[in-house]
């Protein structure tokens, strides 16, 4: 199967080198044929798992859809070899293709297709490389703002402000979540907000910044519903009180459980208030100072003491030789 696929391709690349020749009765190439043909023999190389060639046909078809002008094709044929990179593990390799594919995508008017490609690639890399995902995220919301995409734009700025919560980049999130509050509010997409009301607060709390989370509540409040109103007004007052019990539990809340897994790992891991220091009383040490003793008890013989007893034959001899 291997070698008859090879075969194939090998076939169709002289097929698609035939297309390209010039002659006599012929004085231009036929870049559609040829880019067709390079397709088809990169495809047969692909399943043959000879990925090396198959790159080398998709970026030959490439070069024929540009000199046909054909900008859609060609960014097509960088997402297929996009897919190869992914097959051999090259990712880093990535972002360099889909940056083609992204302008060619724009070249041709196609400004979602471009976007699109960004958030396949992210998806890709995302596990391995988050940092990159986020590039390709942000380049994506770029491309569909320009295009006066708001709902599009909301999507793409989710997903910057979880990707960030991810990294820990919490200072930077907090700016992602109310850029992202903003686009809602252009859709009104007050539900929305208000989840993203909670994220907000659960993300300030996570930088240590009880005040910014509470202000982000009076802020963003009114568009919560009221188990949503209720928690937050719990886990605030439970941080204000420093009690770490009762903030554990607003915490524990079901539907910040079922939030999307990067706030509902964050509200995990937010470190809890630590409580109001109680004093403990004093160690008794044993024998640190002799004991006190009385000058009215005198000490015996065996150790012991017993009280002394004023002798009152004495007192009165005394008195009478006055």
């Amino acid at each position: 199967m291997t070698s008859k696929k090879i075969e194939e391709g090998q076939e169709l690349v002289r097929q698609a080198e035939k297309s390209l020749k010039v002659g006599l009765l012929k004085w231009r190439p036929d870049y559609d044929v040829a880019a067709d043909e390079y397709t088809k023999a990169a495809t047969a190389f692909r399943i043959a798992k000879s990925f090396e060639q198959s790159k080398e046909c998709l970026v030959k078809a490439i070069d024929c859809h540009k000199n046909n002008r054909s900008w859609f094709h060609a960014a097509k044929c960088y997402e297929q070899i996009i897919l190869i990179l992914k097959e051999t593990n090259n990712l880093l390799e990535i972002e360099e293709n889909v940056n083609k594919a992204c302008n060619l995508y724009q070249q041709h008017g196609s400004p979602e297709a471009a976007a699109t490609a960004l958030d396949k690639s992210a998806k890709i890399v995302e596990q391995k490389h988050p940092e990159l995902a986020l590039t390709f995220y942000k380049h994506a919301l770029e491309v569909v703002m320009l295009d006066d995409s708001t709902r599009h734009a909301a999507e793409y700025a989710s997903k910057i402000s979880r990707i960030l919560v991810k990294l820990n980049k919490y200072d930077q999130a907090a700016d992602a979540i109310r850029r992202e509050i903003g686009l809602n509010q252009q859709t009104e997409s007050y539900g929305q907000i208000g989840r993203l009301a909670v994220a907000l607060v659960l993300v300030q709390l996570a930088r240590g910044d009880f005040v910014a989370a509470e202000k982000a509540f009076k802020e963003w409040g009114n568009c919560c519903d009221s188990d949503e109103v209720q928690t937050l007004e719990l886990l605030l007052q439970a941080f204000d009180d420093e009690d770490p019990e009762s903030a554990k539990r607003a915490l524990a809340a079901p539907f910040i459980r079922h939030m999307d897994v990067e706030y509902s790992i964050l509200a995990r891991d937010i470190p809890l208030p630590h409580g109001l220091a109680t004093t403990s009383k004093a160690d008794v040490i044993k024998d640190a100072a002799p004991s006190y003793m009385s000058p009215n008890t005198e000490q015996v013989d065996d150790g012991s003491t017993k009280p002394s007893v004023p002798n009152h034959d004495e007192d009165e001899e005394e008195e009478g030789l006055c």
